[in-house]
């Protein structure tokens, strides 16, 4: 999610450039909330185990960054970087698709792009205090309208109350949060897409055994293989690729305002591949997200007096 930050303006062209990969980036992101979804199946029909697919679609992507940096001959992490990473690994590579995983096997994609529509702003809250920012008051409002918005839509799916599966995707949208945030002070310090690659070699000395332990032993459809091989190969994997360097083209500040459309893109998608009924209710709620999600984006946040470079994907 991160990515190297411009001092100069980018030209038309490349900022065209930059909003469409962008825009690439954001649509293979928003597939995977229902492509997990169809991989772990649900409770009443399981597929692939929540765990093999967390260490699984990692593992498989930690070995195609093993080519990458010997093909860019990529130098290896300075000892001091190896805190940043293991933070950024246990939020992107551990707790969020673990936490997803589990929770779609008992809520729908929808469901879940709802309340995963909150990330852009949680990730605004972790980098707030990670570096000592003091956002407006506005912004606070904004962050806490979000989480009303998404507990009241639980409260509506869950018939007045929450489920188990809610504290499962908030936990995700923490961890992916921190993960994010860590990983944008790393590509302050190297190109945004080796960040990504370290992140997943350096966990492979978990991921690839646990990927081997959990390995299936009941049948599995093979559309639910299939959609393993997307979540491993392009959401873990090629969609930060085309994310970051859409962000390093076209400028943070303005291709990062495509991932607003994220979660809809993810409703949208669920309609025809996993055959879920989008309504009023889901679509008003995430528009509202959608909403305060980008108008706390707005919100003045005063900065520290150093310069940095910076490229969150929000």
């Amino acid at each position: 999610m991160p990515a190297q930050a411009l001092h100069a303006l980018p030209s038309r062209d490349d900022e065209t450039r930059g909003l469409w990969l962008g825009l690439l980036g954001v649509a293979i992101f928003a597939l995977t909330l229902p492509m997990t979804r169809m991989a772990v199946g649900s409770a009443e029909a399981p597929q692939l185990p929540p765990l093999f697919v967390t260490a699984g679609r990692a593992a498989f992507a930690g070995l195609l960054s093993i080519v990458y940096l010997l093909a860019v001959r990529a130098p290896w992490p300075r000892r001091a970087q190896l805190a940043a990473f293991a933070v950024s690994a246990l939020g992107t590579v551990v707790g969020f698709p673990l936490f997803l995983a589990l929770a779609l096997r008992h809520v729908d994609a929808m469901h879940a792009a709802v309340v995963t529509g909150l990330l852009p702003l949680a990730t605004a809250v972790a980098a707030a205090l990670w570096l000592r920012q003091r956002p407006s008051a506005g912004f606070w409002a904004c962050a806490v309208a979000g989480c009303a918005l998404v507990v009241a839509f639980a409260l509506l799916r869950g018939s007045g109350r929450l489920s188990p599966a809610d504290a499962l995707l908030l936990g995700a949208v923490t961890s992916a949060a921190v993960g994010y945030v860590a990983g944008a002070r790393l590509a302050a310090q190297m190109p945004a897409e080796q960040v990504i690659c370290w992140v997943l070699v350096l966990s492979l000395p978990l991921t690839l055994p646990v990927t081997l332990l959990a390995w299936p032993v009941a049948p599995v459809r093979a559309m639910s293989w299939g959609a393993f091989a997307y979540v491993a190969l392009f959401s873990m994997w090629l969609g930060f690729f085309a994310w970051y360097r859409g962000l390093a083209l076209g400028g943070t500040v303005r291709v990062s305002q495509v991932q607003l459309v994220q979660p809809f893109l993810s409703l949208l998608a669920a309609v025809p591949l996993l055959g879920e009924h989008l309504d009023a209710a889901t679509v008003a709620f995430s528009l509202a997200v959608i909403a305060t999600v980008f108008v706390g984006k707005k919100m003045p946040t005063h900065r520290p007096n150093r310069i940095q470079r910076t490229g969150e994907r929000p």
